[in-house]
């Protein structure tokens, strides 16, 4: 997703914080994006563009443009959602107990906006031993520029 005309706050070099109204927020986002981010609702899963996606590159928050997690650290856990084992900093992410639904979980939303991404658990892989299941529907995707360098010579020589 590109920044959009109207999504005055979606930056990807921006760091402070986004205080945006329920009505703001509504005005700005796609209607499947606020749902998720907005109104923590949770895409189907195995429904997500990024589920089974292996490029290089970096996850941005949708709805802000705050970056989240790095490729090398998303991993195919079978859940139905893209999953990650670690966070692209301290402060990207940030987490808040979660008993809905009658489980106890932890939320994990986006650290510049408060979006919400999805959960995270203790049974991912090492070195974290986390697994950060995240609804693909508030990610972004940006190609890393040396991924995308190698690629195309690669193909120039076919």
């Amino acid at each position: 997703m590109e920044k959009t005309n109207n999504n005055i706050v979606y930056s990807r070099t921006d760091k402070s914080k986004v205080n945006l109204t329920d009505a703001e927020w509504k005005q700005i986002l796609p209607d499947d994006v606020y749902y998720i981010a907005r109104q923590k609702g949770t895409e189907r899963p195995w429904s997500s563009k990024y589920e089974k996606f292996h490029e290089a590159g970096t996850y941005f928050c949708a709805a802000c443009g705050n970056a989240l997690f790095r490729s090398d650290t998303k991993f195919e856990s079978g859940c139905g959602w893209p999953s990650f084992y670690e966070p692209i900093s301290r402060g990207s992410i940030i987490y808040a107990p979660d008993h809905t639904a009658g489980m106890e979980r932890t939320e994990v939303m986006c650290g510049r906006c408060k979006a919400h991404l999805g959960h995270v658990f203790e049974d991912g892989p090492p070195p974290t031993g986390l697994r950060y299941c995240i609804n693909g529907v508030v990610l972004d995707f940006e190609k890393a520029a040396a991924a995308e360098k190698k690629y195309k010579e690669e193909n120039k020589k076919n």
